[in-house]
């Protein structure tokens, strides 16, 4: 351990507290070379000043360590509305102006650092891909450590340090994420530091775990499986030397776990290591204003964001504002030109080591292409279409294994879900890679490994988190789960979305690999869980987001499934969601078809349908999804027998995004596209997986969207059989010859006999499953007959 230079890490610290409030408040005067004046202050001011100087003070600290000890090290902001801390930071150790050359490390680049923050044509005040260094939105709380975690995983010189504020450790995320260190492998894995900041305050309210008795949250770390280290206090050279203290015995615990664990290898009769965790008390917007207009501020919830509101109207705030700003003393701080001197760069790390520079926190810097092997080489034979059936997702199982296999020694290809890997028969996986796991095992257990690259905890939160800072460090990796429960990550999602929005539109952020969701267990197959398993409208909220970002597949079979699979795997900066079945399926397409159909995304079943040659269809049928598709052919097959001279085109979907103008999506279909596909005059009844609303949404401005219907899920559910799950929404085989009968001009009238065949079918249906349970034998044993 060494003397701690406690004047240089103040110093440092003590510049980064004078950058934060700059930022928040001046647009003018960077240096305090006049009185300030009220022209000097932003018109609006934003920004959160609470929690500031504590990252400032993190960040210092960091600094020291890592240069001292030539660390690789990242750190994940929990409180990323701390924007002006952590932007104040990378301005000091230069990453910032290597970033946006503009902005010089000097007054003329203060005075731009300042005015940009939170203004028009500016950055934003959270922390954000703007943020050299950052791989975590701070626009949303709850995800620093499950990010934290998915960073290390892999990384086995890397230190990732996770700042969570106190007020983010009270959402239910956060309190799942304290697991993670049950999944982190001290040999293949790099260590996770988490710094429990508590200032005592959320906006309005006090937090929880700064009110509990101090025994109390010793016992809860402890019992997360922490070895907690305590900082605290209000006294600048105190908090210095304490922290420098924890720093220093938080790493050296970390390095003999690995020493130790490193050398025994991984002996299953280990027991999980247990990591340090700082916690870290000081005053909410300490060093900030004590009181302001008789009420007191510093270590209230008043400073969680502007101390000061009203500066350019009252002349007792603007002084307020400048005493504040000279208590730092930026004199000493920066030089006349604006540069920090040597005492405030003395802490700071080098090149990359900088935290603002590490490669970890750019991984588009450090992915390589995954090994894919050729998908045909998994594929299942098709010698006739809807004759044979396979599990699509197991044969999805043989293609990830053996990518599982092949990434054996590089260690940069993870599947995680929340304990589901098996149930969406995906097990396959377990022949090339055990389930991550450091706790204790029982002889019963099966497939749990130390080192394994199989994440299974029961928290998609958690499972999303990890899956997040794994891609943004510069891996790759898939997340199954349930269609239904894929909801859970709604918001997290939609982070991850406008992270990569942005990022696509900063050219010094490379592409990461992009986020592949595989949502099973659909809303068609819930034979055994029933109505609160069905709901498939996590598409319809990703479908929301940013056109340049997200994607929608919904492959018809198993071959279609591995096409889609690895178009997505070799994707960048994109979110995949594909909308596949474990249930057997008929196999529909043959390998090569199944290829050039996802490439087209959508396309004609020439060989379902019967508008042959140049003849007009009299109606199309399209589906999109597998049980969709099935009822489709289905119906096809009826019309085929029972009206021979009706012209049926049969219209599959794979990518939902070509029912979007292309002006709208870029894989949107060109409107001549779309009505040479759909036709612009001609009936289009439509089977699709989700709700059918969807579908009238991205196709609302087409020629032909007046004779467009769709048929899908409208929450009618229940544990049934398969096919009565579709006759309860109205989407099976007999109600779509119904829907034809009805929508193709002339035909209902010769047709009436017909129509009325397919009603009693459908009450046939209702009467026979509640006598035998089973589904009826037409429907149960059929395939396509053609």
């Amino acid at each position: 351990m060494t003397a701690y230079p406690i004047s240089d890490l103040d110093a440092h610290w003590r510049a980064a507290n004078y950058l934060a409030v700059g930022q928040i408040y001046l647009m003018d005067n960077p240096l305090l070379v006049e009185p300030l004046r009220p022209e000097h202050i932003k018109p609006r001011l934003l920004g959160h000043w609470g929690t500031s100087p504590g990252l400032n003070l993190v960040h210092t600290h960091l600094n020291r360590v890592i240069k001292e000890r030539s660390l690789d090290a990242l750190c994940v902001w929990g409180p990323g509305h701390g924007g002006p801390a952590v932007l104040a930071n990378s301005w000091l150790e230069g990453t910032y102006t290597e970033t946006y050359p503009g902005i010089t490390r000097d007054v003329t680049g203060m005075a731009t650092l300042f005015r940009q923050f939170s203004f028009p044509g500016g950055v934003p005040s959270h922390v954000a891909p703007e943020t050299p260094g950052s791989i975590h939105e701070g626009g949303e709380l709850g995800y620093s450590l499950a990010h934290a975690y998915g960073a290390a995983f892999d990384h086995p010189g890397l230190l990732v340090a996770c700042v969570i504020g106190d007020g983010e450790a009270e959402t239910g995320p956060l309190a799942a994420s304290w697991h993670a260190n049950k999944f982190l492998d001290p040999v293949h894995d790099g260590a996770v530091l988490p710094i429990l900041h508590l200032n005592g305050y959320k906006i309005a309210n006090p937090t929880v775990l700064a009110r509990i008795p101090e025994t109390e949250l010793d016992a809860l770390l402890r019992g997360y499986g922490h070895d907690p280290l305590y900082v605290s206090g209000s006294d600048p050279a105190q908090v210095h030397h304490a922290m420098a203290r924890a720093m220093d015995q938080a790493l050296d615990r970390i390095a003999l776990i690995q020493q130790e664990a490193r050398t025994a290898g991984t002996d299953p009769g280990r027991e999980y290591a247990r990591w340090p965790v700082i916690v870290l008390r000081t005053p909410k917007g300490w060093t900030g204003p004590a009181t302001v207009d008789g009420n007191p501020v510093e270590g209230t919830w008043r400073a969680h964001q502007v101390p000061l509101a009203r500066v350019r109207e009252d002349p007792a705030h603007l002084k307020q504002l400048e005493d504040w700003l000279r208590s730092y003393r930026p004199q000493e701080l920066f030089d006349a030109e604006g540069r920090p001197t040597a005492q405030v760069l003395a802490c700071v790390p080098e090149g990359e080591h900088r935290l603002g520079a590490v490669p970890y926190a750019h991984g588009g810097r450090l992915l390589r292409p995954l090994p894919l092997p050729a998908f045909d080489l998994h594929a299942v034979p098709v010698d006739k279409p809807g004759c044979t059936l396979h599990e699509p997702t197991r044969v999805l199982g043989g293609f990830l294994t053996q990518i599982m296999r092949d990434t054996a020694e590089r260690r940069d290809f993870r599947v995680v879900g929340p304990d589901e890997t098996a149930s969406n028969r995906l097990d396959d996986l377990y022949g090339a890679t055990g389930k991550a796991w450091q706790a204790m095992t029982e002889d019963t257990d099966r497939n749990l490994s130390r080192d394994g690259r199989v994440m299974e905890i029961l928290s998609e939160h958690v499972c999303q988190g990890w899956l997040e800072g794994y891609l943004l460090t510069g891996r790759h990796g898939l997340f199954s789960t349930y269609e239904a429960f894929a909801h859970i990550v709604d918001s997290m999602v939609g982070q991850h979305i406008k992270w990569l929005k942005t990022s696509r539109e900063l050219s010094w952020r490379a592409p990461i690999a992009s986020l592949n969701y595989l949502l099973t267990s659909h809303v068609w197959r819930q034979d055994n869980n029933g109505f609160s398993h069905q709901d498939p409208g996590f598409v319809d909220h990703v479908l929301n987001k940013s056109p340049e970002v997200v994607r929608v597949y919904l492959p018809p079979d198993a071959n279609t499934l591995l096409a889609v699979a690895d178009h997505a795997l070799r994707s960048r900066d994109q979110v995949n969601v594909i909308v596949a079945g474990k249930q057997p399926c008929f196999d529909w397409l043959p390998i090569d078809e199944a290829r050039t159909h996802v490439t087209r995304g959508a396309g004609i079943w020439e060989w379902a349908g019967t508008d042959h040659g140049s003849r007009e269809p009299d109606v199309v049928l399209a589906c999109a999804g597998d049980v969709p598709t099935m009822e489709v052919l289905a119906a096809a097959a009826l019309l085929r027998e029972h009206l021979p001279s009706l012209a049926v085109r049969v219209v599959n979907v794979v990518d939902i995004a070509r029912l979007m103008p292309h002006e709208e999506h870029p894989h949107g279909l060109t409107n001549p596209q779309y009505d040479a596909l759909f036709t612009v005059d001609r009936p289009v009844i439509f089977a699709y997986h989700g709700y059918p609303w969807l579908i009238h949404r991205l196709a609302y401005r087409r020629t032909g969207h007046p004779n467009l219907h769709v048929r899908g899920y409208k929450e009618s559910g229940t544990t049934t059989t398969p096919f009565d799950m579709v006759v309860r929404n109205d989407m099976d085989r007999y109600q779509l010859v119904m829907d034809v009968i009805d929508r193709v001009p002339g035909l209902a009238g010769r047709a009436e006999g017909l129509r009325q065949a397919m009603a009693d079918q459908r009450i046939r249906h209702h009467d026979w499953i509640r006598e035998h349970g089973t589904d009826l034998p037409e429907v149960a044993d059929w395939a396509w007959p053609y």
